[in-house]
C-alpha cells in the first residue's frame, strides 16, 4: 500500500485544525455569552436588593399607627392639674401608677418603641411625686384658709389680707409649674420619637446595604467561576490530529 499524496494529508490535517478550533470558538463564545448573561443577572439582582430594601423602609412608614405612649403622662398631669382636692389628687396618681404598670408590660412586648415607653414611664414617675407634693401643698392651703377665717373673726383684717395674698400667690406658682410640666412631657415625647425614628432608619438601611453585600458576594462568586472557566479553556492545548504517512 503505497504513502499518500501529501496534498491529500494536508487537507485532512487542515479539516481536522479547522473543525477543533471551530468547536473551540463556539466554547469560548458560549463562556462570553455566559459572563454578559451573569453581569446583567448581577445588575437585576442589585437592582432588586434595592427595590426590596426600599419597600422595607416603606413599611416602616406605613406600618400601623405608633401606639401614643406619650399620651399617658399628658393625661396623668392633666388630670393632676385639675384636681383640688386630696382626693382628686390621690385618684390622678393612682391613674399613673396604674399606667406605669401598663407601659412596663408593653416594654416587654414592644420593644421597637422602647425609648418611648421609656421616656413615658419616666413621666409617670415624676408625676407620681409631683401628686404627692401637691397634696402636701393642698393641706397647708386647707390650715391657711382655716387661719384666714379666724382673723377675719377676731377682726384681724389685716392679717386676714395677708394670708389671702400668701394663698393666690402659691396657687399662682403652682399652676405656672404645673404647665411646665406639660412642656417637659412634650419635649420628652419629641426626644423620644426621634431616637425611635433614627433607630429604625439605620436599621433599614443596614439591612438594605447587608442584602446589597449578600448578592454582590454571591455574584461575584459566579464571575469568578465563569472566569476560571474561560481561562482555562483559553490556556488548554489544541489538539492536533496524528497522520499516519506509513504504508
Amino acid at each position: 500500500m503505497g504513502i499518500q499524496p501529501v496534498s491529500a494529508v494536508g487537507r485532512e490535517d487542515q479539516a481536522a485544525t479547522d473543525q477543533t478550533e471551530g468547536k473551540y470558538n463556539e466554547f469560548l463564545a458560549q463562556s462570553l455569552k455566559k459572563q454578559d448573561e451573569h453581569a446583567s443577572s448581577l445588575t437585576e439582582m442589585i437592582q432588586d436588593a434595592k427595590e426590596k430594601a426600599d419597600a422595607q423602609r416603606e413599611k416602616f412608614k406605613l406600618a400601623k399607627a405608633t401606639p401614643r405612649y406619650g399620651d399617658a403622662p399628658l393625661e396623668a398631669y392633666a388630670r393632676l392639674s385639675r384636681a383640688r382636692t386630696q382626693g382628686q389628687v390621690s385618684s390622678a396618681a393612682g391613674y399613673a401608677r396604674r399606667r406605669i404598670s401598663q407601659l412596663e408590660a408593653a416594654q416587654r412586648s414592644d420593644p421597637d418603641h422602647a425609648d418611648q415607653i421609656k421616656a413615658a414611664i419616666a413621666q409617670l414617675k415624676k408625676a407620681v411625686s409631683r401628686a404627692n407634693k401637691k397634696k402636701m401643698e393642698l393641706s397647708k392651703e386647707q390650715l391657711a384658709r382655716a387661719r384666714q377665717k379666724r382673723m377675719m373673726r377676731e377682726n384681724k383684717q389685716r392679717e386676714a389680707r395677708r394670708i389671702q395674698h400668701e394663698l393666690r400667690k402659691n396657687q399662682s406658682l403652682r399652676a405656672i409649674r404645673e404647665s411646665g410640666y406639660f412642656r417637659e412631657t412634650e419635649i420628652a415625647n419629641r426626644q423620644a420619637d426621634q431616637l425611635t425614628a433614627t433607630k429604625m432608619e439605620l436599621r433599614a438601611q443596614a439591612e438594605k446595604l447587608g442584602d446589597i453585600v449578600y448578592t454582590s458576594v454571591d455574584a461575584a462568586a459566579h464571575e469568578y467561576s465563569a472566569a476560571v472557566q474561560t481561562a482555562e479553556a483559553v490556556s488548554a492545548p489544541v489538539a492536533t490530529p496524528q497522520v499516519d504517512v506509513q504504508a
